[in-house]
């Protein structure tokens, strides 16, 4: 066979395609050019290195797409092997959990080391330094020897833990993943310089940033047919300023930095990198002036005099920033808002456009914009597995084993769209509303088997008894707090997990493993469950945290069909891929570049002694990114001047271009900038014309009008304090039937108190009335306990209202001799109720006590542990008491008839305890049945409204219906629109 050579030069071969051109097409275009008219076999000879599976598909696709021929061997960097057996590498997961426990026990042999809450943060600290010093071939010797006697007291700490990266144990001989990478790529370059390959090597689209990578660019630079291609290489970087990227400790942030050090490597000068495709230099990129701009506003720091030098001899500044639009949001909704609406106009038109930004937080809300417009973008990066529908089922069983569940985990886990999936879906969500309904109505925030059994024993469904039995046996008996083997936690938990996606199912898991997401999340726990072995015991606390950690590093490719045109791509992603339209998102200090990671164990001089990566070398990266991405055809700079906390710092590449651009006044730099920050500008005012609210009018205040018939035949004596005051109250309540709930996580309020503490008056008080309970005070504060214990789950009010009547307990016990001595009591809780016959309307009260003297007179009796109303107040709104006294001598309670009334008074049990006499001598029972009736009266004429908060006692008073009425848009001064209602079939 005829040996094919692509390279007639000798080596070492370095090339590199200038930033802004697509790296994938110009790729292939330079190989076709140096094909030539080779056989058509030949191109199947040709092995091609890439370092992304996305840059991988890209040149097949390329290929696809015409004319038909024999495609090139594309392998990944990280998928080369070599003929020597070299064992797999131990998994991520083994790795964390050896870890883990070394630590663990040093920690426990040494507490003063690091706090226990620090275990996970310091595994994966030590996990990342270990994949450094693999990948860097630098040793533990090599770090020990480092000089460090301004740091005795922290180096001593730290080499405790240092010394635990040799300190692993494995039978197996299993290597770490960058150890095999590295053992690999020595190996594979021993077996070339036996043999070296003779068919063509090109490795295209990496920077060399890792050691074991640099180190096989270096070898196929060098073999016979070998080359590298590198991607965005600066052409018009002077050589005095490659020389100043000699030092690391000066030069690894600038964004060609490691092309400096390969070139070092392989003893080369910048000349002798050539242009891949050949004699096309100038037409790769946008232009060629656009390259020299960037290149000159991202020379290091020390050099940014050379400005001021060579930037005259730039030219004209408009032509190179044409196709640049800067966009300087005032918040990420409308940064976020302003890319989805450009990126929808390259939808509508044909465009390929690319969001590029390390923030996935950016990612995500323009995801949730592009939406409205039914665009699902091309996202690589995924969906976090964590935050997956089986992710998030995994973490919520978790949090079970831990504790018992409080009201809301337990609804949002019967909620969740796995939970039950099997059989009887439906009917499981209705049982789950009933339940939350039982829930709010009695006050249960930490409900346990009992109230479970009690919820379903309300209901008719032939599945609500066995619903039951299976919450009881799942989520309220799984709870294992204490250190468990992880062996056995990791059974439990899945077990337990797919007991409650099947539900009240005999068998199966329901679907929680189905699809693309339930496959991961399987796969991750069968990877989990066969490393345990490796693991501690842990605390369910503690397994919980590590079962989250393992899934968020995990992503899911989004199932739905993205648009083909419109993607997300990451930075790693964006170095090797090409689009008509780039949008560089997030340009702000802390997101681009992100922020680095403080080291606990190396400072940079001695990362730089020891031969490992600076803090810089991500800021590098991504300066790379930035000067490949911003040379694109037309490029959208995005950023938010101010987040959710304070402003934000512009970008420092954003901030060299722009003050460069602002320096050159005399080619226009301060017009270009303008032209590119309107263009960005125009894109802001469509997003607030988007944004804006539709223009409503105010809505008036109410006063509807409901039909007669449609009014209340019936009103309670607490009703007509409303009736008064907030007539709109009745509205809602008795005509509309609408009830505020009570929220799931009840507060122990003013409301609970007042119910509690009647409970148990009235329990003493029936106590000593059957002579069972003592009238002493230890007995009324061992029977308040007892309701309390009962009645309210939290301690501290417990304990909080328990002090507050104890220091009441000696006056409430001399009053109720006082009151037993004048009457007795017969009846708590009694009903009663008087009607107007001419009217048809009925007044109804459930008196807290009724007492009957000797002459057989009534005395009522309501407690009260807020401030009870005075005199004044019971004349004019709070005529509980009179209305009761009204009742009790017109038709009499349930069970006692007509009485005259003797006394009515209310039993203050709040700070200040006192009695407060209801006026009887002022408002006689006959007088206030008398307004009563003036009142019904009036109630009774259609066209009086129920006007919203009529005469509220405070402005500040609040109602539970003010939202429903709109209250806010109108005021308590605005006048009422009385409104008719007509009832369904016409009637006003």
């Amino acid at each position: 066979m005829t040996e094919l050579r692509l390279f007639d030069r000798p080596g070492p071969r370095l090339f590199g395609l200038p930033p802004g051109a697509d790296f994938p097409a110009e790729l292939l275009r330079g190989l076709e050019d140096r094909l030539g008219d080779a056989p058509p076999h030949a191109r199947a000879r040709v092995q091609i290195v890439v370092n992304t599976r996305r840059m991988a598909r890209r040149l097949r696709r390329l290929y696809d797409s015409g004319p038909a021929r024999l495609l090139p061997r594309i392998d990944l960097l990280t998928g080369l092997d070599c003929r020597a057996a070299i064992p797999p590498s131990v998994s991520a997961i083994r790795r964390r959990l050896e870890l883990i426990r070394l630590i663990s026990a040093l920690l426990d042999a040494e507490p003063d080391l690091a706090p226990r809450a620090a275990l996970y943060d310091l595994a994966d600290s030590l996990a990342r330094l270990l994949d450094e010093m693999q990948g860097e071939r630098v040793t533990l010797d090599d770090i020990a020897a480092l000089d460090v006697s301004d740091l005795s007291g922290h180096w001593a700490r730290a080499q405790r833990f240092l010394e635990i990266v040799g300190q692993i144990p494995r039978s197996d001989d299993l290597p770490d993943p960058e150890e095999r990478q590295r053992r690999v790529v020595e190996t594979l370059i021993a077996e070339w310089e036996e043999n070296p390959p003779q068919h063509p090597v090109i490795l295209a689209g990496s920077t060399g940033s890792r050691g074991a990578t640099h180190l096989l660019m270096q070898a196929v630079a060098r073999l016979p047919q070998g080359a590298v291609v590198l991607p965005g290489y600066d052409f018009d970087l002077p050589d005095a300023i490659w020389s100043e990227l000699d030092d690391p400790l000066t030069g690894e942030d600038h964004p060609q930095y490691r092309f400096r050090k390969l070139m070092l490597g392989l003893g080369l000068e910048p000349g002798e990198v050539g242009n891949w495709v050949e004699g096309a230099a100038a037409d790769q990129a946008e232009d060629s002036a656009r390259n020299r701009l960037l290149s000159l506003a991202l020379r290091p720091a020390p050099v940014t005099h050379q400005w001021l030098e060579e930037g005259p001899g730039l030219g004209a500044l408009g032509p190179p920033t044409e196709g640049i639009t800067l966009v300087k949001a005032p918040g990420p909704r409308a940064e976020a808002m302003a890319i989805a609406l450009r990126l929808r106009m390259a939808a509508e038109e044909g465009q390929t456009a690319a969001l590029i930004t390390p923030d996935r937080m950016l990612t995500r809300q323009v995801s949730a914009a592009l939406t409205r417009w039914g665009i699902t973008p091309d996202d690589s990066g995924g969906t976090p597995l964590q935050t997956t529908a089986p992710g998030r089922l995994l973490r919520q069983v978790a949090d079970l084993l831990h504790a018992p569940p409080t009201a809301v985990q337990l609804l949002a886990l019967l909620k969740h769209p796995l939970t039950h999936s099997g059989e009887g879906r439906g009917t499981h969500l209705d049982l789950t509303r009933g339940l939350e309904l039982y829930l709010r109505g009695e006050a249960r925030p930490h409900p346990g088997p009992d109230d479970i059994r009690a919820f379903a024993a309300t209901r008719e469904e032939a599945l609500a008894a066995p619903w039951a039995e299976w919450l009881c046996t799942t989520a309220f008996a799984a709870a294992a707090p204490e250190p468990v083997p992880l062996e056995k936690r990791v059974a439990d938990h899945l077990a337990l997990a797919e007991a409650i996606a099947r539900g009240t199912d005999a068998a199966g898991s329901g679907t929680l493993w189905l699809r693309d997401a339930g496959e991961k999340a399987r796969g991750v726990m069968d990877r989990l469950a066969e490393d345990a072995p490796h693991g501690d015991a842990l605390s369910a606390r503690d397994y919980g945290d590590l079962a989250g950690a393992i899934l968020a590093t995990e992503e899911v490719r989004n199932p739905d069909e993205p648009h083909p045109r419109i993607l997300i791509w990451g930075t790693l992603e964006a170095r090797v891929q090409g689009a008509d339209l780039v949008i560089l998102g997030g340009l702000n200090e802390g997101s681009w570049p992100e922020a680095t990671q403080p080291d606990p164990w190396l400072n940079r001089q001695m990362r730089k002694a020891a031969g490992l990566l600076l803090p810089e070398r991500k800021i590098g990266l991504s300066a790379h990114d930035f000067q490949q991405a911003v040379a694109a055809r037309e490029v959208w700079l995005t950023r938010a001047t101010r987040n959710q906390d304070a402003e934000t710092v512009p970008s420092r590449w954003l901030n060299r271009l722009t003050n460069l651009l602002n320096g050159l006044p005399g080619q226009g730099g301060a017009e270009a900038l303008a032209e590119m920050e309107a263009r960005g500008a125009h894109w802001l005012d469509l997003v607030r014309q988007v944004e804006a609210p539709i223009a409503a009018p105010k809505a008036p205040r109410p006063s509807p009008a409901p039909p007669v018939a449609a009014r209340p035949r019936t009103y309670w004596v607490t009703d007509i304090r409303h009736l008064i005051r907030d007539p709109y109250t009745i509205y809602a309540k008795r005509i509309l039937r609408l009830r505020r709930l009570n929220p799931l996580m009840r507060d122990p309020d003013a409301m609970m108190r007042g119910i509690v503490s009647h409970t148990a008056i009235e329990t003493f008080v029936q106590g000593v009335n059957a002579g069972e309970i003592p009238l002493t005070r230890g007995a009324l504060l061992s029977t308040v306990a007892q309701v309390l214990d009962a009645d309210v789950p939290w301690g501290e009010a417990r304990a909080l209202w328990l002090a507050r009547l104890e220091r009441n307990a000696d006056w409430f016990i001399a009053g109720e001799a006082a009151r037993q001595a004048e009457a007795v009591t017969v009846h708590t809780e009694e009903k009663g109720e008087a009607t107007i016959t001419e009217l048809g309307i009925t007044l109804a009260a459930k008196a807290d006590r009724v007492d009957i003297d000797a002459q057989g007179r009534v005395h009522l009796f309501d407690y009260k542990t807020g401030e009870p109303p005075s005199k004044a107040q019971q004349k004019a709104f709070d005529k509980q008491l009179l209305l009761e006294a009204a009742i009790a001598e017109q038709a009499g309670f349930a069970r006692i008839g007509p009485r005259d009334v003797a006394r009515a008074t209310y039993i203050g049990l709040g700070t200040n305890p006192k009695e407060v006499e209801a006026p009887l001598d002022e408002e006689s029972p006959a007088l206030v049945w008398e307004k009563f009736t003036e009142l019904a009266r009036a109630w009774a004429d259609p066209g009086k409204g129920y006007t919203a908060r009529r005469a509220m006692e405070e402005m500040r008073t609040g109602s539970d219906y003010d939202q429903l009425a709109r209250f806010g848009e109108w005021d308590d001064t605005d006048a009422a629109l009385l409104t008719p209602l007509v009832m369904q079939g016409g009637e006003t």
